[in-house]
């Protein structure tokens, strides 16, 4: 554009200085019109307020005392990472328990395998008939009892899932890795229909589906208070590398008070997850929810109100005025030692004088009195 300027205005016969003028107009309409995101901005004195990232959220879940009962334990794990999610970024899902809790089975859990023991002896005798047939999840088949399904399973399945396995164990180097991604996909697909058809022959599967929901799990001695003493350490090393801000607990156990006191001291974030009505934990946390709040998603909408006051906290934190010595005598200087001490001796005169002039007249005396005294 500007050559198509200088252009018209030389054919025309302008002169130089026209056509310096007309160019430099140009220029400047053309660098503010087109340009728009070069105009200055006026600064934002939030801006480092609102440019911090979301809370980093560390959850800790003592399997001893708060084990998941009314639902499955995949369910309980995936809805209590949803009500984290509320409160930031969660990067750490740890899980502490000893082997008791691993073997251990809920009531609930039994009366259901009851109950399904007695269907299974209606469906062979043919006195109860199934709605819809029973489906193997992995080749297809339909099956009209539940047993016949898991004997298929197993016979099936189960072994062709044993040989996979073995011929893993059994390789090394590259075809090992062949073997893995070769099988990877029916490994897969044979542990998803396994957690439904097949029976844990040890407790009810709380370790694998905590783990399959992402959770790190550790297991412990069985020595009394092992697993609150090695969650309570994990606790106090991420707080010592400063890997979290936000510290969500699940237990009832006052045993972990000190470290939640610890932690608010530190600045940190704590919402307790228990069932305890005003518990010990409860008292000493920011939040605190029962675990049917979590499991029925009312956390979750709580949370909402939750951070927006630790944001307005934070707010305050930020503009909060502190006197530092330091600071303001670098920037307004200081009196000398001297001066100080002129200071304190002329402080002292003007005592010692008022002293001297209240001595001079009686108690009951005014100085209005004493001042009418003289003067007469």
């Amino acid at each position: 554009m500007v050559s198509f300027v200088r252009i018209c205005f030389i054919d025309r016969g302008v002169d130089s200085s026209t056509i310096r003028t007309l160019t430099a107009a140009v220029t400047i309409f053309r660098r503010y019109h087109f340009n728009k995101s070069q105009t200055p901005k006026i600064p934002d004195p939030f801006a480092s307020v609102q440019s911090t990232g979301r809370n980093i959220v560390a959850v800790f879940w003592d399997l001893d005392n708060k084990p998941p009962r009314s639902v499955s334990p995949f369910d309980a794990a995936i809805r209590l990472k949803k009500a984290a999610e509320s409160f930031g970024a969660v990067r750490y899902k740890i899980a502490y328990a000893n082997q008791h809790s691993f073997d251990y089975v809920p009531t609930e859990i039994k009366e259901h395998r009851r109950d399904r023991r007695k269907l299974n002896q209606l469906e062979n005798k043919g006195v109860v008939k199934p709605v819809e047939p029973y489906i193997c999840r992995v080749c297809g088949r339909k099956f009209y009892t539940n047993e016949k399904l898991i004997n298929h399973f197993k016979q099936i399945h189960e072994r062709e899932h044993q040989k996979r396995v073995s011929q893993i164990e059994s390789a090394k180097g590259s075809q090992r890795v062949k073997l893995v991604g070769k099988y990877s996909m029916k490994m897969e697909k044979y542990k998803n229909a396994a957690r439904d058809i097949l029976t844990p022959k040890v407790g009810y599967g709380l370790g694998d589906e905590l783990k399959r929901a992402g959770y790190c799990v550790s297991v412990v001695s069985n020595k009394p208070q092992a697993a609150d003493v090695a969650l309570r350490n994990h606790m106090v090393d991420m707080m010592d590398r400063r890997q979290m801000e936000c510290l969500i607990l699940v237990s009832d156990d006052s045993d972990f008070v000190e470290v939640l006191k610890e932690a608010r001291l530190r600045c940190l974030k704590t919402v307790v997850v228990g069932d305890i009505n005003n518990g010990a934990l409860k008292r000493v946390s920011d939040a605190a929810f029962s675990w049917e709040e979590i499991i029925m998603g009312k956390a979750k909408k709580e949370a909402v109100s939750v951070v927006g006051r630790w944001k307005d906290r934070d707010i305050l934190k930020r503009l909060e005025w502190t006197y530092n010595h330091e600071r303001e005598r670098k920037l307004y200087g200081s009196c000398s030692e001297d001066d100080d001490q002129n200071d304190d001796m002329n402080a002292s005169n003007l005592v010692s004088d008022e002293v001297k002039t209240d001595q001079s007249r009686a108690w009951w005396k005014l100085e209005s009195d004493s001042d009418s005294a003289v003067s007469s």
